[in-house]
């Protein structure tokens, strides 16, 4: 969804990416993971074809939750380190909610968390 907030093709399965709390992209970049300079250049992914970063969403209306197996199972990394990172996540996805339900009302580099906008002013 990058350049218009209209649907892209995901990089991974080829469907469209309609909705901003589908896009991978879109919650890497109000994590702070895509540099907001980047974001035009990236590609598209839903949040379920990347379940390794999918599978840090603690939040009842992402549902099914998902689950990877093998090494890079959340059940089998550090505590702490899933705990951090299910936290920032989750907060990730909170906010994709919440610029969906105001779609249109905030520019594109408000999307970030408070906190990310802060480190990169």
């Amino acid at each position: 969804m990058a350049k218009c907030d209209e649907g892209y093709p995901c990089q991974v399965c080829s469907e469209d990416v309609g909705s901003i709390v589908d896009s991978a992209l879109y919650l890497q970049y109000v994590i702070g993971w895509i540099d907001p300079e980047t974001l035009h250049t990236q590609r598209e992914c839903h949040v379920r074809c990347m379940p390794t970063l999918a599978q840090f969403i603690d939040d009842e209306r992402f549902v099914p939750a998902v689950f990877v197996e093998g090494d890079f199972d959340r059940r089998q990394l550090d505590t702490e380190f899933v705990r951090e990172r299910a936290q920032l996540v989750t907060e990730g996805f909170q906010r994709l909610l919440e610029l969906q339900a105001a779609r249109g009302e905030i520019a594109v580099v408000e999307y970030p968390l408070p906190h990310v906008r802060n480190k990169w002013q």
